[in-house]
């Protein structure tokens, strides 16, 4: 399945199969020699009263996510379409928690839950909560803001997402001492006040089409500044996503598309 060019394989465990175990899981991943996907989504029997299913997400590399807003659309998709749940809203249990999902139309909109900007909570080794800090890169301190989405992401505006150094800045700032469980690292260009365009560079998994908890994270940190609209469409290089926040004390929605790719079997021989 794929949302927004993020994509995923996806493994219906609710019966209480096995997961696969982290070489498994590499070999999976390998997009020559596997079936190729950005993070590996595992559905399973619900843990909340009234939730329909629950799931947790594996990165290429076997370790366990904490969120993922793409592949929350393709669960929700997976069990609408294979029959699991009709209803328009429903609940899934998420690893970060219970949340919200709307039909709507073709698209999924999702309640993301609460932006967590306090350093303790995701985690940044910083002593106060404030809208921007700094790392050394390249020989200058560059500033960045910092969110929790149910995982961590550090944010950088930028000039340009085409001319970004994504890549180099992304290991290196997932490198940094200041984020003792690693970072999703994003870069955003500011278009106008509803538009972003936006690159995301993976924890676990390295530069990806699309991040929705990254969407997530790099919208309320803007807004957070005043920089964008409480409405805001951003771009990545594989769709777009809408994230709303309208206020500070609110949760965040995202709403976007789940494309189921194909289905068969996996042999592990």
């Amino acid at each position: 399945m794929q949302g927004a060019g993020n994509d995923f394989a996806v493994i219906d465990c609710r019966d209480g199969a096995a997961l696969p175990d982290a070489e498994q899981i590499r070999r999976m991943g390998d997009r020559h020699f596997g079936i190729g996907f950005d993070q590996l989504l595992i559905i399973e029997a619900p843990t909340s009263p009234g939730a329909v299913a629950s799931y947790r997400i594996l990165n290429q590399d076997g370790s366990f996510a904490g969120q993922c807003g793409n592949g929350a659309r393709c669960v929700a998709h997976w069990l609408v379409r294979s029959g699991v749940t009709t209803a328009p809203e429903f609940l899934l249990d998420s690893p970060a928690g219970v949340i919200t999902v709307r039909r709507t139309g073709n698209d999924y909109a999702l309640g993301m839950g609460h932006p967590r900007f306090a350093p303790e909570q995701i985690p940044l080794l910083a002593e106060a909560d404030v809208l921007q800090y700094f790392l050394p890169l390249d020989g200058e301190q560059h500033a960045f803001s910092a969110v929790s989405m149910g995982n961590p992401h550090a944010v950088f505006r930028v000039d340009s997402v085409l001319d970004a150094p994504v890549e180099r800045w992304g290991k290196a700032v997932q490198a940094a001492h200041v984020f003792p469980e690693g970072v999703n690292v994003g870069f955003a260009e500011i278009q106008d006040r509803a538009n972003i365009r936006l690159r995301v560079f993976e924890r676990g998994v390295g530069e990806t089409l699309a991040c929705g908890s990254g969407a997530c994270a790099a919208a309320v940190s803007l807004m957070r500044q005043n920089l964008v609209a409480r409405s805001l469409a951003v771009h990545l290089p594989g769709g777009t996503l809408m994230i709303d926040w309208p206020e500070d004390a609110a949760a965040v929605t995202m709403t976007g598309p789940a494309v189921w790719v194909y289905d068969g079997e996996w042999r592990d021989d």
